[in-house]
């Protein structure tokens, strides 16, 4: 069964084929991207689970070595280890290894990612059954975890030819996390494995951004009812996101780009109100991507969308 829009598909993998098109990119504009999604992603993942250093401190933390006052040494912890999580995966995908996913990659992502905070369970199943604050969803016992996981991989093997990356990914994110086989850091794994899937068919990292921790938990929760639209949907377009950024900087000049306006201010350029468009937007029919809060789109995107549903009215 198919999750992701055919719209939606359309614009990732025109973007995605745009920015392969620009390759060989600039090695400096690259580093500096690199970069800066690592700290971003670093900062958003850790902001979700609780940890309360700002994108400024975590780029401080992991950059300058720099130890913020008043903020827990386990908030220091979590950046570096999560940074240091991203650096080895953006190795292995340089590298084009593992070709396939498994179970000691899933656990040597934990392990470094809870290395100095959980280090007697680091890369270790629970031994012991669990809850999740403020879910209604019950893990699976201890005991299962072995061959939960192990199933989890077999899916992946059986699957990864047959769905979209985009796809693959947010499924695969969705039943680490519905597993639950670690006592902490599940999330965060979730997540990063989550990208290794799509940085080995050429996107840039996907951030989930803290500001939309509700909409991401809502879409996880209707996951575990078997619904899995809401979380294609969001996870498409935090790809989205990034590879318009990716291409806003990496664009030739020559190439007249496309101006970006939150809903607010575009609105009164179009036939449609900020809350319409925000409404498009959420069902993934409008190309925008978040700043923050806000989301942006522009005048063309618009267009599209109108001309797309022209097309659909005529017989």
């Amino acid at each position: 069964m198919k999750y992701l829009d055919p719209n939606l598909t359309q614009r990732i993998e025109s973007k995605l084929a745009e920015l392969n098109s620009l390759r060989p990119l600039p090695p400096s504009a690259v580093k500096k991207l690199r970069q800066q999604f690592e700290i971003e992603m670093t900062y958003n993942s850790n902001a979700i689970e609780g940890n309360s250093l700002t994108l400024k401190e975590t780029y401080l933390v992991i950059s300058e070595g720099m130890t913020v006052k008043n903020k827990p040494l386990k908030d220091h912890l979590e950046a570096k280890d999560h940074y240091e999580a991203l650096e080895f995966v953006m190795d292995l995908v340089e590298h084009k290894k593992p070709q396939t996913l498994s179970e000691q990659l899933i656990r040597t992502l934990h392990q470094i990612v809870v290395r100095d905070t959980e280090k007697e369970w680091a890369g270790r199943y629970r031994n012991s059954n669990v809850m999740i604050a403020g879910a209604s969803h019950r893990p699976p016992e201890a005991m299962v975890i072995p061959e939960k996981m192990a199933g989890l991989v077999h899916w992946f093997r059986n699957h990864h030819t047959t769905l979209h990356p985009v796809e693959l990914a947010a499924l695969i994110h969705h039943k680490l996390v519905h597993i639950h086989p670690f006592f902490d850091g599940n999330g965060r794994v979730g997540r990063i494995l989550m990208n290794v899937i799509l940085m080995r068919e050429g996107y840039p990292l996907a951030v989930i951004l803290k500001n939309d921790r509700k909409k991401y938990y809502d879409s996880l929760e209707k996951s575990d009812r078997a619904d899995y639209t809401a979380l294609v949907r969001f996870v498409a377009q935090s790809v989205e996101r990034s590879l318009e950024l990716y291409l806003h900087v990496l664009r030739p000049a020559t190439k007249k780009g496309e101006r970006f306006l939150s809903l607010h201010d575009i609105s009164s350029k179009t036939p449609y109100s900020a809350k319409y468009l925000n409404l498009l937007v959420r069902q993934g029919k409008l190309e925008a991507h978040k700043e923050g809060r806000n989301w942006l789109t522009s005048l063309e995107a618009i267009h599209r969308y109108m001309q797309s549903r022209k097309r659909k009215r005529t017989p």
